[in-house]
């Protein structure tokens, strides 16, 4: 009997030992990077400038914020050099880096490599990227647009940052491997189906990645975009991001059409200035001065999306000092 649990046990032990090396050996397969090429045009230039900045943010975690001010702005001179830490500190199962975007890194990368990072999370290398680079989102892009961006990161400035490798913590180092997945291009509403394409732009902004409650990487059931997830200031306490769901008592749902872009341009207002925030002050993750740069009309597409999700009752505390 003691020699048949035994070989039952070395049985299993080899099916483990063989599906974990399965999993970080044989995956992600999102297959080889497509032979494309980014048009680089005045009009490609632009539209990707815009999304990387102001509706994709891309360069809100590709560049250096200046924590020291209210919503972290850009430090001059940072602009896709890569290096923000995602660590354990911060509740992050492993230490992870923002990499650097602009060409002095990518100066080897093929459109097609960059663009299958960007849509699917997988480097040149084949190694995949840890999803607080929202490639699921990214993904549901219209392919034209993620070239747009693609051109506009070609058009940096090059700047030497040589960024450390990311690394994530058991289970996630196996797990990582299981999220890229092949994109699933959409096509880009026009802006006159202003319900359609506000959802495109909200996934673009990667909007429900922050406003919706996670337990271990996963959203909570019936919490959708009702706020509640924690972020670990740098400065001292947290902050939570708030419910965006119609609720008229704790969400949105009171918010007038011009209320919501107020909010957004309040911080793109050529008068406003930064303030200084001390060590235990209100401080928040949201990029308010590159969400602030969004058109008014996209703007109200999005508030247009939110107007038509299910209103949550969830009241949040937007701070602790503690």
């Amino acid at each position: 009997m003691k020699k048949i649990l035994l070989f039952i046990g070395l049985g299993l032990v080899i099916i483990i030992a063989g599906l974990l090396s399965f999993v970080k050996f044989a995956l992600p397969n999102v297959g080889e990077p497509e032979e494309i090429s980014a048009e680089i045009t005045d009009a490609q230039l632009e539209r990707g400038a815009y999304l990387a900045n102001s509706v994709a943010v891309c360069m809100d975690c590709h560049s250096t914020r200046d924590w020291n001010l209210f919503s972290g702005p850009l430090k001059p001179g940072t602009l896709g050099m890569g290096g923000e830490k995602f660590g354990e500190e911060l509740g992050f199962p492993g230490n992870f880096y923002a990499k650097n975007i602009t060409p002095y890194a990518l100066k080897d990368w093929t459109d097609g490599e960059i663009l299958r990072a960007i849509a699917s999370g997988v480097n040149k290398t084949g190694e995949p990227l840890f999803p607080v680079m929202p490639h699921p989102n990214y993904g549901k892009m219209d392919k034209e647009d993620l070239l747009a961006i693609i051109a506009y990161l070609r058009s940096l400035e090059p700047l030497e940052n040589e960024v450390k490798k990311s690394e994530a913590t058991f289970p996630m180092n196996f797990i990582l491997n299981l999220i890229p997945k092949k994109p699933n291009y959409t096509t880009k509403p026009t802006a006159e189906d202003k319900l359609a394409y506000g959802e495109y732009l909200f996934n673009t902004a990667s909007c429900t990645d922050c406003h919706t409650k996670q337990i271990k990487g996963k959203p909570v059931e019936g919490m959708h975009l009702a706020g509640g997830f924690e972020f670990p200031l740098f400065s001292g306490g947290k902050v939570v991001s708030s419910n965006i769901t119609p609720d008229k008592e704790t969400g949105i749902g009171n918010w007038t059409e011009q209320d919501f872009v107020n909010k957004f341009k309040l911080y793109a207002d050529s008068t406003y200035v930064p303030q200084q925030v001390k060590a235990g002050e209100f401080n928040t993750v949201m990029p308010w001065t590159m969400y602030g740069t969004m058109k008014e009309e996209d703007l109200k597409a999005i508030y247009t999306y939110l107007r038509t999700v299910k209103p949550i009752n969830n009241k949040v505390v937007k701070f602790s000092a503690n």
